[in-house]
Order: structure tokens, then C-alpha cells, then sequence
């Protein structure tokens, strides 16, 4: 049995937090929140999976482009205006739905569970109602046709065509899902608790999810321009990448547990200070 070198290794775990850090869209987390709340409300058995279907479909067109990709690495190799373009749409986009989700938080009604603001949603038209798990699937198939996601399969796939051959290049595709099925898929069961529950907890604690992750994602974006900008940063990013992928899983990991630990706190706080109702005097 023949193993892998350092470098594929090393690779993989890369692509597995890219995978994890694409899961953490906004736009994601936004059409995953609504498909979710849709098929709950609709009595749908499948509702919390949603995003779950919505990864498998994603995966699939990266895996395509992972394979077609590593099939013209011999006569093609990806210009450099391809890496920059990608990743000052990625900048754009994270900080745009970075900031226009902390104003949405904000501005919610504290009575309601807060949902994330996406971009691409809006754009969905009749699959936003989607209630078969082929079109969930179908939706977030739709999602990875975009530039940068697009870019960013092909990057890797060529890296790891170059170190290991086409096979391993349909592997990191099968990585990259991986990464992004947990979060999304976790991000499904996550709405539809919010939604079973919907008292004074599930609003404080979907607050403090989404704050997290709008900053995650303009830190992210903060990031990225800097490594553009300023070599001195790339450098130091190029050989933390694994340190700086695991840190935003344990940042989110533990706004979790503290938005469930703080919204208990206010929901008994709160139960204290409102007085037991006493009937009719």
C-alpha cells in the first residue's frame, strides 16, 4: 500500500479548511436557514437535512471541476489573473455579507430568531420554496457555479494532480465536501432546533451565532487583502494555513456553546423578573 507524501497530506488538510471555511458563507448559512424553515413549516421530515442535500449538491459540481481541471493540467496550466481575480471576489463578497449581516442583527426584531442575510437567495426565485431533496441538492449545485468557487477547485486540483495524479485530485473534491457537509449540515440542524424552540434562548443564541460568524468572515476578507497587499503576511499565512483554518472551527465551536450558555442565562434571568400571571382578580 503506497502512501501518500507530506505534501498531499498537507494538502489535504488545506483543502478540508477550505472546505470548512466555505461552508461558512453567509450566502450558505442564509439559503440553508430558509429551505430549512420552508420544509419545517411544511412538515417535512427531511427539513433538517437540508443542509446536508445542499453540501452533496455543492460537492458535486467542485468534484466535476476538480476532475476536468486535473484531465487539462497537461496542456493548461490556470494564469495568475485567475488566482487574484478569485480572491478579490471571495474579499468582496465575504466583507459585503460580513457587514450587511451585522447591520440585519442589529436592526432584527428581538422577539423573532434571527436569520442570515444572503446575496444569492434573492436570485432564487421558486427553488427557494423547494420541497423535494433533488432540488435542495439542485440549489446548492447552482451555488458552486460562481467564479470563485469555480477558481478555487481548479487551483487545488491542479496542485494535487501535480503531487499525486487525477485520482487524488477527485479525493480533495470528496475533502473539500467534507469540510463544507459539516458545517452546513450541522448549520440545518441547528435552524431547525432554533426554529422547535423559538423562546428567549434561540433568539439570543442565533444572535450570537450570526455576529460570529459576520465578523469570521470580515476578518477572513481582512486577511485575504493583506496577503494580497503585503508579502510579509502571505508568507506568514502560507505556512499557517492549517494554525488559521482550525482557529476560525475553534472560534465558532465556541460561540456556540457560549450562545447557548448566554441565552440560557437570559431566558432565566428573564423568567425572574416577569411575574407569574394570576388570573383574573
Amino acid at each position: 500500500m503506497s502512501v501518500l507524501p507530506s505534501e498531499a497530506l498537507v494538502l489535504a488538510g488545506v483543502v478540508f479548511v477550505l472546505g470548512v471555511r466555505h461552508g461558512f458563507d453567509a450566502d450558505h448559512l442564509a439559503t440553508i436557514d430558509g429551505l430549512t424553515r420552508f420544509n419545517a413549516a411544511a412538515g417535512k421530515r427531511f427539513a433538517r437535512y437540508c443542509g446536508a442535500l445542499f453540501s452533496i449538491g455543492h460537492g458535486a459540481v467542485v468534484a466535476v471541476t476538480a476532475i476536468a481541471a486535473a484531465l487539462l493540467v497537461g496542456r493548461w496550466s490556470p494564469p495568475g489573473w485567475l488566482t487574484m481575480s478569485g480572491l478579490w471576489i471571495s474579499i468582496t463578497v465575504l466583507a459585503a455579507l460580513g457587514l450587511v449581516n451585522l447591520g440585519a442583527a442589529a436592526r432584527a426584531d428581538p422577539q423573532q430568531v434571527f436569520a442570515p442575510v444572503g446575496f444569492k437567495g434573492r436570485f432564487l426565485g421558486r427553488l427557494a420554496r423547494a420541497s423535494h431533496p433533488a432540488l435542495i441538492g439542485l440549489i446548492g449545485a447552482l451555488f458552486a457555479i460562481s467564479f470563485d468557487t469555480i477558481s478555487q477547485a481548479a487551483l487545488f486540483s491542479v496542485t494535487a494532480t501535480r503531487i499525486s495524479g487525477v485520482s487524488y485530485a477527485l479525493v480533495l473534491g470528496g475533502v473539500f465536501t467534507a469540510g463544507m457537509l459539516i458545517v452546513d449540515g450541522a448549520n440545518g440542524l441547528w435552524v431547525a432546533r432554533m426554529i422547535r424552540r423559538s423562546d428567549a434562548t434561540a433568539r439570543v443564541a442565533s444572535r450570537v451565532m450570526a455576529a460570529t460568524v459576520a465578523v469570521l468572515s470580515i476578518a477572513v476578507a481582512a486577511l485575504g487583502a493583506s496577503r494580497s497587499l503585503l508579502p510579509a503576511v502571505d508568507a506568514w499565512s502560507d505556512s499557517n494555513e492549517l494554525l488559521c483554518g482550525f482557529a476560525v472551527i475553534a472560534t465558532v465551536l465556541g460561540a456556540f456553546l457560549f450562545s447557548l450558555w448566554i441565552g440560557r442565562r437570559f431566558a432565566a434571568a428573564r423568567s425572574q423578573t416577569v411575574p407569574a400571571y394570576q388570573g383574573p382578580q
